[in-house]
């Protein structure tokens, strides 16, 4: 399923809010996770985000370079302008794919920006993966606490095979493959990858399917990657072929590890495949 209409109802700590509908199509992330122009390095905010384990790589300055301890609030804010020198490593157990998203000490990679995004979110921060004062301000303050991400990196792909499925790795292990269905050839969900940049337990999404009758339907476990389109449970007979409005609809088991799984900043590609509608957009960035 996918919110087709105006307008999405939602319960929220017991109480209905409305939120305004996105196209199918469109994502509602920010482009880059990026500082203000002259303000401190991209280079060292993807040091201090591998560093509280925020990405999927590990950050060792190079031979010789003066790493400043993380309570030493005057050295961390010079590094931030002039950061160390340093490497780069990849955590293992992710599949390949996960690496071209990753734009080492530049603004435009889909990694950092979903960083910055869960960083945001465990910190009680507006979630729109832009590295402003308030994140550098609070980093400073988590690598001083030594104040580490609770959530663990979590990457999911929903494959449009045959049959389709939904894998996600965690902490460098798959954890979960299952069956799933995505959108029909006239409600087709979007091929790319886009971070989650809202959850919900429960939700009551009402649209119009395409027939133009209208549909009021509760779902659980919701996870938005992109728009209107979420990772969620739906009743279906079977799963593993297009059914949905574009969404990323599950069977209840696996749909409640798969919320658990699914944390603020995860990115979740939609892979192209054999079950493909011709009539699927695709994300030219990703």
């Amino acid at each position: 399923m996918a919110v087709a209409g105006a307008v999405v109802l939602l319960l929220a700590a017991g109480i209905w809010t409305v939120l305004a509908n996105a196209s199918a199509g469109a994502s509602t992330r920010p482009r880059h996770a990026a500082a203000k122009p002259g303000a401190y390095t991209t280079a060292r905010l993807d040091q201090l985000l591998a560093q509280l384990g925020y990405l999927p790589l590990t950050w060792t300055p190079s031979a010789g370079q003066k790493v400043p301890a993380g309570n030493d609030a005057a050295g961390q804010r010079a590094a931030a302008y002039h950061p160390p020198r340093g490497t780069f490593t990849w955590k293992s157990g992710y599949p390949s794919g996960l690496r071209r998203f990753w734009r080492d000490g530049t603004t435009r990679g889909l990694i950092l920006q979903g960083a910055v995004m869960a960083f945001e979110q465990q910190h009680g921060l507006t979630i729109d993966g832009i590295a402003g004062p308030k994140v550098w301000n609070a980093l400073f303050t988590a690598v001083a606490a030594h104040d580490m991400n609770k959530n663990g990196y979590t990457y999911a792909i929903a494959s449009e095979g045959t049959p389709e499925k939904l894998t996600i790795w965690h902490d460098g292990r798959q954890v979960l493959q299952t069956d799933a269905n995505t959108g029909i050839p006239a409600s087709p969900t979007t091929i790319g990858t886009s971070p989650v940049y809202l959850k919900h337990y429960f939700q009551v999404m009402k649209g119009t399917n395409p027939n133009g009758t209208p549909y009021s339907s509760p779902v659980y476990y919701v996870s938005y990657f992109r728009g209107n389109l979420a990772v969620h449970w739906y009743p279906r007979p079977s799963y593993g072929f297009p059914q949905s409005l574009g969404c990323v609809e599950l069977p209840w088991g696996v749909a409640k590890a798969a919320w658990q799984y699914l944390s603020y900043g995860s990115l979740v590609t939609v892979q192209a495949g054999s079950q493909t509608p011709g009539t699927s957009p695709v994300d030219p960035t990703t």
